[in-house]
């Protein structure tokens, strides 16, 4: 059924919150054997969850710019963490901001520049990465309060990273965060989430965007979520090896650690430290969940959760998104809870839905309308399932494509740029019924020949393969007027960047006094 408004009813209201590298299995709803999050669990039980959903592109920006757009990334052109969306291009927020809802976001947006007009009329940034982080809400806070996310710094940072202690190399930037738990992003995202959400009109026609920073590396969870886990009595994941599989090898040139040092022990580390900013989450998304049933506006909500894209956690013994586009990282956890009457019901999905599924599907509940050109599907409707999921990415200079049945995933590569600074990659196919852990290329095989050229053909109708689109980047891109936003003053840029860098500096220069051996006393 389609979820335009009704004459006598209250109008929809959207609360989208996302989450930055979340595997689409660490949900006790997915039946995962340890981690924790009862309130999204509740939540799926509430609506429907979409078991195979999948991500346009595995890195941060570009998958956002796609959830805003409902457009894959060779449309939109934002290709990597440091690009602009075009100018006009349409967006949900933008759509319903001129249909007359109050729109709002709260949060990691990673958008260049930081607060760069979507349509949201208000912007509450805490970002990580990036020229954001000197210009964002959360660290002229945190200077403010004379703090700084050190740990956070010196896994996001190059010029931070340089000067890590050993403890972080040793445990992949697992640990306990630095910052108390009021200043931890998670809870200060929440905060503001829930200021936004008090403003909420009673009468419907609301949208906020919650987006979290974690639980992207550093895996680091304050005090006393920290002491959530138990990283001996964690159960790997399936899809654990106890080295990189060769295929593998060639994709790793520019890693993020050194894999030769993860050992199984190491990864529990991680896994403890990723679980626990997991449940810290989940028990903010309880809160804002439990302020709109307080409110009475929870039933006519609509409520998305998802993430921008996984984890490797362990798989083919990687971590973090530097790799193949296999399963973990490219699959995202998809929950959403329609309003009341306004949905195809409750329960598991077992539809092949994109991220670019998102912005149409919020539309339509919403009663605007979207471009009839646009890849992604309503979600509401009855209209066909997708037989095959897609998804692209630029690395070394190569566009990379996934084209994923519910049997079988087709990995392209392209060719190796002639400069020299590729990397030989074979094409890959899986039989995913057989070898659900993307072990066994059978590419090759005679028997895997139909369902190749089956991909092959759906990829070729699907993408241009020689005219991808230019990344687009602008600097100077309108941005949303508001009193919180910083003139883009690069000497302010610059003083407040200092201010961090030499945050880091003192506590390198502690922890080296700290392990400076003790002078022997005089006789």
């Amino acid at each position: 059924m389609t979820g335009g408004r009704e004459t006598g009813r209250r109008r929809p209201s959207v609360l989208l919150v996302q989450a930055d590298q979340f595997r689409w299995d660490c949900l006790g709803a997915a039946g995962h054997p340890d981690v924790s999050t009862p309130h999204l669990d509740q939540l799926a039980a509430d609506g429907v969850r979409y078991t195979e959903a999948f991500c346009p592109l595995p890195v941060c920006t570009p998958s956002r710019y796609s959830l805003l757009t409902g457009l894959y990334p060779h449309q939109h052109g934002g290709w990597t963490n440091h690009c602009t969306l075009p100018p006009a291009t349409w967006t949900f927020p933008r759509a319903l901001r001129q249909a007359g809802y109050r729109t709002a976001a709260v949060g990691k947006m990673h958008f260049t520049p930081a607060y760069l007009d979507v349509g949201y009329a208000r912007m509450t940034l805490a970002e990580q990465h990036g020229p954001g982080r000197w210009e964002d809400d959360y660290h002229r806070e945190l200077r403010e309060a004379g703090l700084a996310p050190v740990a956070d710094l010196t896994d996001q940072e190059e010029w931070a990273r340089a000067s890590a202690p050993a403890a972080y190399w040793r445990d992949f930037g697992a640990g306990r965060s630095d910052l108390p738990e009021e200043w931890h992003s998670t809870t200060w995202i929440a905060e503001r989430a829930l200021a936004e959400l008090e403003r909420w009109d009673e009468a419907g026609g609301n949208l906020l965007h919650v987006s979290f920073i974690k639980p992207h590396h550093p895996f680091d969870p304050p005090a006393p979520w920290d002491e959530r886990y138990d990283p001996a009595a964690l159960t790997v994941l399936p899809g654990w090896t106890d080295a990189i599989p060769p295929a593998d090898l060639p994709h790793q040139r520019h890693a993020y650690f050194p894999y030769e040092t993860l050992t199984e022990a190491a990864l529990r580390r991680v896994m403890a430290g990723y679980y626990a900013t997991i449940t810290q989450l989940d028990h903010h998304v309880g809160r804002m969940l439990r302020l709109l049933r307080e409110r009475g506006l929870y039933q006519d909500t609509l409520v998305v959760f998802t993430s921008d894209h996984g984890e490797y956690l362990g798989f083919h013994h990687l971590l973090l998104k530097n790799g193949p586009m296999y399963d973990p990282l490219v699959r995202v956890p998809l929950l959403v809870k329609y309003p009341a009457g306004r949905g195809p019901g409750t329960g598991p999905s077992g539809d092949l839905v994109s991220l670019t599924d998102v912005a149409p599907t919020i539309a339509s509940v919403c009663g605007v309308p979207s471009p009839a050109w646009l890849p992604g599907l309503d979600l509401t409707g009855p209209g066909p399932a997708r037989d095959v999921v897609f998804a692209e990415n630029r690395t070394f200079g190569r566009h990379e494509l996934m084209a994923r049945s519910r049997t079988h995933k087709l990995l392209l590569y392209g060719d190796v740029p002639a400069d020299g600074s590729g990397h030989e990659a074979p094409d890959a196919l899986f039989d995913l019924v057989a070898d659900p852990h993307e072990l066994d290329n059978r590419l090759a095989d005679p028997a895997g020949a139909e369902a190749a050229a089956r991909l092959r053909s759906a990829l070729a109708r699907w993408a241009m393969f020689d005219t991808p689109v230019p990344t687009y980047l602008d600097e100077e891109a309108p941005r949303v007027d508001a009193p919180n936003v910083p003139p883009p003053v690069p000497a302010r840029r610059a003083a407040h960047r200092a201010y961090f860098q030499a945050a880091v500096a003192r506590s390198v220069a502690a922890t080296a006094v700290q392990r400076r051996e003790p002078e022997e006393p005089p006789a």
